[in-house]
């Protein structure tokens, strides 16, 4: 009998001891096929600068007007907005199923153009004024994402290139001359 629990125990180390073995080969070839960071310091920190302050000019308005967070910008912000952006992603994908990397103008104008009529929105609807701080929510929680993941181009495919682990791009107008730029120095 007490060969028996022994016998167990030595079992159970082996399969603990091959399953360590194992997963130390995978974490090995992991990091082997792990796509390096497509951004440097300058763009991640400026990334994470820029989104936590869009994040905290809304955090520190909304406590400051009405003492507490709006749930509805909240849940637009990061919830809504990238739920249309991964719904885009997904039929873009179904279109064409290999990576694309858009850098025509008119990427450029959208990086733009999209937020900024999302933003005014409530000044031409005044029912949805929430879209404006739910704006500065999303593409602040976009930055924060693309900077902490190294991920360069548009921040608007931040977080559904996570959720589907690619790595599509379209152009920004803030962050693609950044990058290149960033991208040349470090060549040289």
């Amino acid at each position: 009998m007490i060969e028996q629990p022994t016998g167990l125990v030595s079992a159970f180390a082996n399969r603990m001891r091959e399953a360590n073995h194992e997963a130390r080969g995978r974490d090995e070839s992991d990091q082997a096929t792990r796509s390096p960071r497509e951004i440097g310091p300058i763009g991640t920190a400026a990334r994470l600068v820029l989104g936590v302050f869009l994040v905290g000019i809304i955090v520190n308005g909304q406590l400051m007007t009405s003492g507490h967070l709006s749930p509805i910008t909240w849940v637009l912000g990061l919830l809504g907005f990238p739920a249309l952006v991964l719904i885009w992603h997904v039929w873009q994908i179904h279109r064409h199923p290999a990576r694309f990397s858009d850098t025509s103008p008119l990427s450029f104008v959208l990086s733009l153009a999209l937020p900024l009529a999302f933003y005014l929105t409530g000044l031409y609807v005044p029912a949805l004024w929430f879209t404006s701080d739910a704006t500065l929510i999303f593409v602040g929680s976009s930055m924060v994402l693309a900077g902490l993941r190294g991920a360069a181009g548009c921040d608007f495919l931040a977080s559904s290139n996570w959720l589907l682990h690619r790595t599509d791009q379209m152009a920004c107008a803030i962050w693609t001359p950044i990058d290149a730029l960033e991208q040349r120095r470090s060549r040289s």
